[in-house]
């Protein structure tokens, strides 16, 4: 579980530096909804990281019902949704 985190790390990490070069070129809203969206993915990946390695057992990664479990969930779904928007704005604009 541990390598598929890392190896998703990866495109994270690309997609939030490539959406804060635009952010730094830009500085428009939909830069920032990019920018923002591409930030929450990495949370995601970040929150696999933890699981695997067994950091915050506090959190309860992996279980239902935990925050580790909401935390994923949230940042995946304000993730897309404001990366898309932030998408669609640039494309549209």
């Amino acid at each position: 579980m541990l390598v598929k985190a890392l190896i998703a790390l990866v495109p994270a990490v690309l997609l939030l530096a490539l959406s804060a070069a635009v952010f730094i070129k830009r500085r428009n809203v939909a830069a920032f909804l990019q920018l923002a969206g591409s930030g929450c993915l990495v949370i995601v990946v970040l929150t696999h990281v933890c699981e695997a390695l067994g950091l915050f057992p506090s959190m309860r990664f992996g279980e239902p019902d935990s925050a580790g479990h909401y935390l994923d969930l949230t940042s995946a779904v304000v993730g897309v949704m404001l990366f898309i928007a932030g998408w669609l704005l640039r494309v549209r604009g």
